[in-house]
């Protein structure tokens, strides 16, 4: 059984729905990521190939990188990247209402349904299980959330009650019912 540590890149200050788009994280918190790094065991890490991930996983104290894994990436929002709440819902206010409320098969336009989140971030736990019985992914609200639906076998619904903060730590298990901490601030 493979064990993952999954940490939430750093925070963009976007007040936008940011998917696909590559905009770097603030890391200037230095006593969090030193608190972070202090967290985190020594194993493998890999990182979603936005920057934000990326530079995130470059201040983790010195660990065995794995090339970046674009699977790991956020939520593809389409047509509502980068917008608020606000403007996707001036677009079509009944879709973006279904979509947050009724996770599941409803895409975005042109992007990813949460079902379609799921699917690509179980394909790649599975992948990496190959690798390493433990390692650290560095990725994305939805992508950690995804991971957790995944391994805990919540409904989408479940697993989109909970927060996950920049910097944060959620630990799981790559086998149902195996989710240890969610959202850990260290």
């Amino acid at each position: 059984m493979s064990r993952f540590w999954l940490v939430r890149h750093g925070p963009t200050h976007a007040k936008a729905m940011v998917g696909w788009t590559d905009i770097p994280a603030d890391l200037s918190d230095h006593a969090q990521i030193a608190r972070l790094n202090a967290h985190l065991p020594n194993v493998p890490v890999v990182s979603s190939d936005l920057s934000r991930a990326i530079c995130t996983a470059d201040c983790l104290a010195p660990r065995r990188r794995l090339p970046h894994e674009p699977d790991l990436r956020e939520i593809h929002f389409g047509a509502w990247e980068m917008k608020t709440w606000a403007e996707a819902e001036a677009s079509d206010a009944a879709l973006i209402h279904a979509f947050w409320e009724e996770p599941g098969p409803i895409r975005a336009p042109g992007g990813e349904s949460w079902d379609d989140l799921t699917t690509r971030i179980g394909t790649v736990l599975n992948r990496l299980s190959q690798q390493a019985d433990e390692m650290i992914i560095v990725a994305h609200f939805g992508a950690i959330l995804a991971a957790v639906q995944v391994a805990g076998g919540f409904s989408a619904a479940e697993v989109l009650s909970h927060k996950i903060d920049n910097l944060s730590v959620t630990r799981i298990g790559l086998a149902p019912g195996l989710v240890h901490r969610i959202n850990h601030i260290p």
